[in-house]
Parts: C-alpha cells; sequence; structure tokens
C-alpha cells in the first residue's frame, strides 16, 4: 500500500496537490494575494470594477435582511430568524472562505443572521436582502437544517447596494432543501458573494442561482459532503444585459463514499459587452468511491458583441466511481429550431422568445416553487420584449 510522503507529494498520484482546489481556506485576507487577471481564479474577472471589495472596509449596515413565509405571513414553530453577532454558531460553522474577497468580507462583517430550521415546513421560507443605496456594506447569513426535515428557502436580493455577502447553509442528515438565491440587482449595483455549503450524510440538497440583475455579480459556491450517499443538484440561471458581468463559480468536493453531484448552469446573453463566467470544478477525493458527478453550462449568445467564458473543470483522485463528467457550449440560436418555427407560420421575433424560453424552462421548473418559478419566466418575458423593441428602434434608425 503506498505510503503519502509530505516531502514528495507527487510520489504517489492519489496525494497530488489538487489543481481544481487550490487555494487556501482561511478568515484572513493576508492568506491571499490581492486579485489581478495574473490570477487563474481571477483571469475572467473584471477584477478593476470590484476592487473595493479587496480591502476590509467598514460597512454601511444599511442592507435590511428580514424572514418570513414567502406569502408574507410571520414565521411559526420550527423556524427561527434572528440576529447574532459573527462569533456565535451557527455562523461561521461552515467551511472557511476561499478567495480574498470572501475573507475580506468576513473580516468587514459587523451584522450576522441566522436562520435554523428545526422541524418541516408547509411553506417556502423567504429571506429578504434589500440594498439601500451604493456604501460598501457586508453581511453573513448562516441557515442550518435539521436532520429528517425538508424545507424550501429563498433569498431574494433586490434594491440597489454594493454588497458583500457570505451565506453559509448545513443540511443534517437525510433532509431534503431547496434553496433559491435570485439576484434582481438595480443598476449600477456590485454583489461578491461566496455560499459556502455542508451536505450532510444521506441528505439532499437542491441549490439553485438566479442572477438577473447588477452591473457585476461574482458568486462562488464551495461546497463538501458530511457523509456517505449525500446529494447535491446545483442549478444556475442567468440573463446577461449589456455592459453587465456575471460570474459563477461553484466548487463540488466529493469527501464521502456513494455521493452524487449534477451542476447544471444555463445563461442568455443580449447586446454589447454582455460578460458571463462559468468556472465549474468537481474534485472526486480519493475517500469517494462510488462516486457520481457530472457538470454542465450552456450559454445562448442572443446578438453580436457579447461574450460567454465558459470552464468545466474535473479532478478524479479516486479510479472506483460510477462515473463523472462534463460538458460546455457557447452558440447563437440554432437555425434549424428557428426554420421550424417559422415555417409554422411564427414570427421571427416570436420564434426567438419561443427557444429562449425553452432554453430557460427545464431549470425554471426544477426549481420546484412555483411563485419563484412564475416570477422567473415573467422577469424573462420581459427582458425578451425589451430586447424586441430595442431591435425594433435599430431597425427603424437604419432605415
Amino acid at each position: 500500500m503506498p505510503v503519502f510522503d509530505p516531502a514528495d507529494p507527487y510520489k504517489v498520484p492519489a496525494f497530488m496537490p489538487s489543481s481544481a482546489d487550490k487555494e487556501p481556506r482561511s478568515f484572513s485576507p493576508d492568506a491571499f494575494a490581492i486579485p489581478t487577471r495574473k490570477i487563474d481564479d481571477w483571469r475572467y474577472t473584471p477584477v478593476e470594477r470590484i476592487s473595493e471589495f479587496f480591502d476590509v472596509f467598514t460597512p454601511s449596515n444599511r442592507t435590511k435582511v428580514s424572514a418570513s413565509f414567502i406569502d408574507g405571513s410571520p414565521l411559526s414553530d420550527g423556524v427561527r430568524f434572528r440576529a447574532l453577532d459573527k462569533t456565535q454558531a451557527p455562523v461561521g460553522t461552515v467551511l472557511k472562505p476561499s478567495d480574498r474577497a470572501a475573507a475580506v468580507q468576513w473580516v468587514s462583517t459587523e451584522k450576522a443572521y441566522a436562520v435554523e430550521v428545526t422541524a418541516d415546513q408547509p411553506s417556502p421560507i423567504l429571506i429578504n436582502v434589500e440594498g439601500a443605496g451604493l456604501d460598501l456594506d457586508a453581511v453573513q447569513i448562516a441557515i442550518t437544517v435539521a436532520a429528517d426535515v425538508h424545507a424550501d428557502i429563498v433569498v431574494e436580493h433586490s434594491g440597489v447596494a454594493r454588497l458583500a455577502e457570505g451565506i453559509e447553509l448545513s443540511t443534517g442528515a437525510h433532509s431534503e432543501v431547496s434553496f433559491t438565491s435570485t439576484q434582481e440587482w438595480a443598476k449600477g449595483s456590485k454583489h461578491v458573494g461566496s455560499h459556502r455549503l455542508h451536505v450532510g450524510e444521506g441528505a439532499h440538497l437542491r441549490h439553485s442561482v438566479v442572477t438577473l440583475g447588477g452591473d457585476v455579480v461574482r458568486l462562488r459556491m464551495d461546497q463538501d459532503f458530511g457523509g456517505p450517499e449525500g446529494n447535491l443538484n446545483m442549478l444556475g440561471i442567468y440573463f446577461v444585459d449589456p455592459g453587465q458581468h456575471m460570474e459563477h463559480r461553484t466548487m463540488v468536493v466529493h469527501n464521502y463514499p456513494e455521493c452524487k453531484s449534477r451542476v447544471v448552469y444555463k445563461g442568455a446573453l443580449d447586446g454589447k459587452d454582455a460578460h458571463s463566467t462559468w468556472v465549474g470544478n468537481a474534485l472526486i477525493q480519493p475517500s469517494a468511491p462510488g462516486t457520481d458527478s457530472y457538470e454542465l453550462n450552456r450559454n445562448l449568445v442572443l446578438t453580436p458583441g457579447a461574450i460567454a467564458d465558459s470552464e468545466p473543470n474535473l479532478e478524479i483522485e479516486n479510479g472506483n466511481i460510477v462515473g463523472a463528467g462534463h460538458a460546455s457550449s457557447v452558440g447563437r440560436f440554432d437555425d434549424e429550431e428557428l426554420f421550424y418555427l417559422q415555417s409554422r407560420g411564427i414570427p421571427e421575433i416570436e420564434a426567438r422568445k419561443l427557444v429562449v424560453r425553452g432554453f430557460f424552462g427545464e431549470l425554471v421548473d426544477q426549481i420546484g416553487i412555483a411563485e419563484i418559478s412564475d416570477h422567473l419566466m415573467g422577469v424573462i418575458d420581459r427582458r425578451l420584449a425589451r430586447g424586441e423593441s430595442d431591435e425594433m428602434k435599430l431597425v427603424l434608425e437604419e432605415n
């Protein structure tokens, strides 16, 4: 049996340093270099547009965080929402920051909130994060779900903000949790956030991220399993307008046997200098035989001048797995789909809208919360209608 030699980790391939998860884990910003485009984890990011998030700052504490059921009714037995100091558990108990922006957010944060779910909930829990201006702010939210509990949790972001945010989510053994984070920031907003996820033994977590607004949004999701037979399903939807940068990074770590993960992110880009980045990392450690892992990213470029970066990474340190794979694509409208719809008498603009709705529809349905699904399709329809109006203006100007 090979023995790991810390003086020469390359002697045994399974113990080589991970290239997919190479950054340190620390609550101290000093553990990380200041981001530049020369650093691999930041090479797609417009670091000059978010440089204010790289040094510790005094937060405005103006961001409003509240919780209720999704219909607006107050929370009841079995779920508790409270403000607390960031030194109090459960805050700060799920993993550690994995980049400088997350560590800076942690040190800068003065306001922390905890949502603790200890019993099944008949209605989705809504955590509302409302920006109140462009003064820099920082927030930490810790969410814990007890063993065997079923719960749907939604975090909605709205208003105007420059927000550094950390979200911790820990699910108990054999729980079933749906978590959805929506970003619908107003123009001028910036959001740099990290999600740190812990999936309990035999637990099922559906983690969904929907980004539909903000000048610059960069979210990183880091995860590990707390025992065998965990199941993680990560969904992502983003719609990028001219001049916006939306970036999503997922890091799935298989560290226990017989766990399953699926990562599917889809985005549409519309307009000049619309820029999206998706970087998906999956690491299967030697301790995780029986792993089943797959990640997929698809990007639909609606107009010229948009840029989509897509980078799937898979690192396998265990030969005894069920399967592992990844795929990504960046493309324009499928001409055959458009031709088929137009041949049935549907005008080109309407045909394009139908294709985009179909592109997103599968993931929207999987979110599984009717109030959110209906709202998202409405937002996407309005975006497409606005694009139709802009296209008609361009035609009129050219004529």
